[in-house]
């Protein structure tokens, strides 16, 4: 059985963005529109940003995914259904948060089953630390949401803990999240009968 047409990269290139060497980003010169923008870290085959970006058309969404070849594949979906309203970025989430998006300048961070990196000696490279936490907070804007999902527990409370340090988010409480909106590993593990842990906070605003 052939796979999927793949586009060549010149008809993916609209929608794959370059990481500037030190200047912030810019998101109006990004979309070529003022709308607000949501970032999606660690976008895997993007079906979040498929079914969230075709949804939503007034809201921007920003992915960043640190395997190029997933960068490559979600922009292939992506440039197939024109999307104008996505960008794609290969990178180090914790970096780009901290360093290039600027502070509150979006409305939502979705951070979906995050690589549990079991090993204990590969626990420092798991996304979510203390600084990455702040970062979450400083680039959100007053009211701007984060959610979080995973599939493992103990990580789930490690992620909680780290975020509750964060005197800026607020935890809201849960809600049935739209069907529309799983992602692939979700749709994986609901229909497997397995456990889904996840977490929605807000920003507080700021005086």
């Amino acid at each position: 059985m052939r796979g999927p047409v793949r586009l060549p990269l010149e008809q993916l290139q609209p929608f794959l963005f370059e990481i500037p060497e030190s200047l912030p980003i810019e998101w109006p010169g990004v979309f070529g529109n003022d709308h607000p923008v949501e970032i999606e870290v660690g976008f895997g085959k993007g079906l979040f940003l498929l079914t969230a970006s075709q949804q939503r058309p007034e809201v921007n969404f920003f992915g960043i995914e640190i395997e190029r070849k997933y960068q490559l594949f979600t922009a292939n979906r992506v440039a197939k259904r024109n999307l104008r309203n996505v960008r794609l970025a290969s990178t180090d989430a914790r970096a780009l948060l901290r360093d290039r998006v600027p502070a509150r300048s979006v409305q939502a961070v979705h951070v979906y089953f995050p690589d549990p990196w079991w090993k204990t000696r590969h626990h420092k490279r798991r996304l979510f630390t203390r600084e990455f936490a702040g970062a979450c907070a400083q680039v959100l804007r007053d009211g701007g949401r984060l959610e979080v999902l995973t599939d493992v527990e103990d990580y789930y409370g490690i992620i909680t803990g780290l975020i509750a340090e964060q005197p800026l988010l607020c935890r809201l409480p849960a809600v049935e999240r739209a069907e529309n909106h799983l992602t692939n590993f979700e749709r994986k593990y609901r229909q497997a009968g397995k456990p889904i842990y996840g977490a929605s906070y807000a920003k507080v605003a700021e005086h």
